[in-house]
């Protein structure tokens, strides 16, 4: 549908000649609040489970686990280019119904080979369906006024650990944990494949192009020292941000408290996301795009420094969570505009996949690597302490992040 510029019936005129569809940012905001509550934020709170009555090693489910999110970030660059060819309608329709199959077959998994399949398609689900297309339709449909509709749409997903790791361990409490995965993949599919289907059905705008990016093409813009020491700053900073979202649980675990107080610790993060992402508009207005990247990194660090740090009491403990979570929702908004701070956003949909695609790698590499380095280490907070030195050496290359033929944004 590329190329069509009449506004479809339901849709609202937005800037210029292109249409906003009216429904679209309601409906991403709950497909991001399911999607991520259920195909990523219940496999940590499910996965002692899943050992304990399987008897699979940890490391062999975290690994299935890691598999579906490298396989996300490599699938994030094709659908990047389709997405600003096509828009987001097909793909992300086809991905919840991937979402919902793919946690039938992880649910039914006899032994480890098939619980690997299921999340093999998963990861193809999550390249579909999480922040990345969302991104890339708000981007291109709410331009220039996109960073409201990412805030808004971010503040939505935030919740989504606050809702589902609670709602995940109440159903574990009373169902195994096959049972647990079946109703929510009943929930993934009857919540997520309509809404796509039928909110994104307006038309695909061109991509929009200015006097300032016509000179850049995107294979040059992939190139260029400053996309390279981003891509590298978000791909060290993404690491230990996930090492520590999946590690969180079995951290608490190690130091006595329960699975329903370790989910909690876990889920009130995503309330401190919420509030983060209210807090970034205003910090994109007083920051340069430079030195809001540098010092959201270094915060990442030192709130990791702060888990380890900090054994108890509990309530203290959850409000190291919320900064945390404060910290991580920030960080999600600056790498979503990122590309169009810098760059601006006629190849936002591919640029953004190229720029993920390492960052999503190391997050997938994360869980797997942290589960594997807590042993040597000697348990999870010695493993904290190492993964709170990774932001701080990624912002030491921030400062060259600012692209050298035009002038720093804002």
């Amino acid at each position: 549908m590329t190329g069509l510029r009449t506004p479809a019936r339901g849709v609202a005129t937005g800037t210029g000649d292109r249409s906003r569809p009216r429904a679209a940012l309601p409906a991403l905001c709950a497909t991001q609040i399911v999607s991520w509550g259920i195909v990523y934020y219940a496999f940590p709170v499910l996965n002692p489970q899943i050992t304990a009555a399987t008897g699979w090693p940890a490391g062999a489910t975290t690994a299935a686990f890691s598999l579906a999110l490298v396989i996300s970030a490599l699938a994030g660059i094709r659908v990047g280019r389709i997405l600003d060819q096509r828009g987001p309608r097909a793909v992300m329709t086809v991905g919840s119904v991937l979402g919902a199959v793919s946690l039938l077959i992880v649910a039914a998994a006899p032994n480890l080979p098939v619980f690997f399949a299921g999340w093999t398609l998963a990861g193809l689900a999550m390249a579909a369906t999480f922040y990345q297309p969302a991104f890339a339709a708000l981007t291109r449909w709410w331009a220039p006024d996109h960073v409201r509709a990412l805030t808004i749409v971010t503040l939505a997903g935030g919740l989504a650990s606050t809702v589902f790791a609670p709602l995940t361990a109440a159903l574990a409490d009373h169902l195994s944990w096959r049972h647990t995965y079946l109703v929510l993949a009943g929930i993934l599919a009857l919540v997520t494949i309509p809404a796509h289907a039928l909110a994104l059905r307006a038309p695909w705008p061109d991509a929009p192009t200015s006097p300032a990016h016509k000179a850049e093409g995107a294979a040059e813009v992939g190139r260029s020292r400053p996309f390279l020491l981003l891509a590298a700053a978000f791909t060290l900073s993404s690491f230990a941000m996930y090492a520590v979202v999946v590690a969180l649980v079995p951290l608490l675990l190690e130091r006595g408290y329960t699975t329903s107080q370790a989910a909690w610790a876990l889920g009130i993060g995503g309330a401190g996301q919420t509030l983060g992402r209210t807090l970034y508009a205003a910090l994109a207005r007083r920051t340069t795009a430079t030195a809001r990247t540098t010092v959201l990194i270094v915060l990442g660090g030192l709130t990791t420094t702060a888990f380890a740090a900090v054994p108890g009491p509990y309530a203290l403990l959850i409000a190291v969570s919320v900064v945390a979570g404060v910290v991580r929702g920030n960080l999600t908004l600056l790498q979503a505009t990122a590309i169009s701070d810098r760059w601006g956003t006629t190849h936002y949909g591919r640029l953004s996949g190229l720029l993920a695609a390492p960052a999503h790698t190391a997050a997938a590499l994360a869980p797997f690597a942290g589960a594997a380095l807590a042993v040597p280490l000697g348990g999870y907070r010695p493993l904290f302490f190492l993964l709170a030195g990774l932001p701080l050496v990624a912002a030491l290359v921030t400062p060259w992040t600012k692209p050298v033929d035009r002038s720093e944004p804002r």
